[in-house]
């Protein structure tokens, strides 16, 4: 059964315009998936970077699913956003994660409470270009290395980021910066003269993606470019922000476990010798092999399923948020839910991508095959924002009513308290060390 056959609220009235049907969307971009996925294990192979694909995905205006009918865009639910992005995972699970930043930007524009940002930036979203990510350090994340400095007419971006996933496809970075004790978020074009992108990510998984380092040498941006300024204390302010990028995850993760039933599927079928069964025979017809393709079938519904339950309460939010109803609970609610959906979901992909060499032997582990790119991948999405941590964060919200949320303010607040008193702690030992001048000793 296709994913987008199942029914929820997509015909909700949505800044006046009713959102696409399923069978609109698979139209549009089912040709799309089924390009990209022909061409997946050559780039797997031989380690060709999706430019041709992302171009496909462009063309065909993917990047605008979630940008209003009334700018141009497709106006697409959340749930249909991240039923589509599962299909993508299943042909190529580096698309979905390359995208990630883009649709998150357009999020971000989207619960802005300033309309000149989509007034100035959905156009462009719409025209086809797509935003990339810097936002990202290998040190402690409340550091930040990116500097902002004004000069006489214009601004200056100067230092280097990593895991800039999707970067190097797009045509505009959004960048985390500091402007002496403020945070800055600017928007900067990947043309503009100083900005270096480089293909140097070196994971196991995911190797396409391209979520490697990009460096700002006095790159030089204009006022409008600066989309938003914040203290430390203000970073996580009530947003499904978090959930919506986590969603990003769980849907590339149950495209994976589509993908592992598609090529165990096809496996089998091509196959007509069974493992320990001398001679012809036919596999499809072995009980225990239909029994492992039974359990796989189960995990990718049972991972898709997670995807729609977090998508839709997701949906419930940001529809509060339009008719200004969204509270403190119903945040709090999506960003658990999305945690939860997490703990569920990469333990049953990990365990479908091991699942699957059971249907045939060692002739599964042949290399142009390339199936053991799906436990890697999965492996690969699973090990961002560490599943671990928010295992944690869920039993501190159920044992002491602590929202993620207000975990990370309380880190923040402390991260301040600390660093005040080691600024006090070093200012007070440089007094008492200073030599004495000769005012002083007169």
């Amino acid at each position: 059964m296709n994913p987008l056959n199942a029914s929820f609220s997509e015909q909700a009235q949505r800044n006046d315009n009713c959102a696409p049907t399923d069978d609109v969307l698979l139209t549009r971009f089912q040709p799309v998936f089924e390009r990209i996925a022909s061409g997946a294990l050559q780039r797997e192979e031989h380690r060709e970077l999706p430019y041709e694909a992302v171009g496909l995905l462009r063309d065909a205006g993917f990047g605008a699913l979630r940008v209003p009918q009334s700018f141009g865009g497709i106006g697409a639910t959340l749930p249909q956003l991240f039923r589509l992005l599962t299909l993508l995972g299943e042909a190529d699970s580096n698309l979905p994660q390359i995208f990630r930043a883009h649709f998150g930007f357009v999020e971000g524009r989207l619960n802005d409470s300033q309309p000149d940002q989509r007034q100035r930036w959905f156009p462009k979203v719409v025209a086809g270009e797509l935003f990339g990510a810097a936002m990202a350090e290998r040190t402690a994340e409340t550091r930040n290395s990116v500097t902002l400095i004004k000069t006489a007419e214009h601004w200056r971006v100067n230092g280097e980021k990593y895991y800039c996933t999707g970067t190097l496809y797009a045509d505009w970075i959004a960048a985390s910066t500091t402007d002496g004790d403020d945070h800055v978020s600017v928007v900067i074009a990947t043309s503009a003269p100083g900005v270096t992108r480089l293909d140097d990510w070196d994971g196991f998984g995911q190797r396409l993606t391209g979520s490697g380092t990009t460096r700002f040498d006095n790159v030089q941006i204009a006022e409008q470019q600066i989309i938003r300024r914040f203290k430390s204390a203000e970073r996580h302010e009530q947003s499904y922000i978090t959930a919506f990028y986590q969603l990003v995850h769980l849907a590339t993760l149950a495209g994976i476990s589509r993908a592992v039933l598609r090529d165990a599927v096809d496996f089998v079928k091509a196959r007509t010798r069974a493992f320990g069964v001398p001679g012809e025979s036919s596999p499809r017809h072995d009980p225990l092999v239909q029994r492992v393709i039974g359990r796989l079938s189960s995990l990718a519904f049972a991972a898709e399923a997670v995807v729609d339950r977090v998508s839709a309460n997701v949906e419930r939010v940001w529809q509060a948020h339009q008719a200004g109803t969204a509270n403190a609970a119903l945040y709090a609610d999506a960003e658990i839910n999305a945690y939860q959906g997490q703990q569920v979901a990469v333990d049953l992909v990990l365990q479908a991508t091991n699942l699957m060499f059971e249907v045939g032997g060692a002739s599964a582990t042949s290399t142009p095959r390339h199936l053991d790119r799906h436990w890697r991948n999965a492996r690969t999405v699973s090990s961002h924002n560490p599943a671990i941590s928010r295992e944690r964060a869920l039993g501190d919200f159920y044992l002491n009513d602590v929202t993620p949320g207000d975990a990370w303010a309380q880190r923040v607040a402390k991260d301040t308290a600390d660093k005040a008193a080691q600024a006090i702690a070093v200012s007070t030992e440089l007094a008492f060390s200073a030599p004495a001048t000769e005012e002083q000793t007169s």
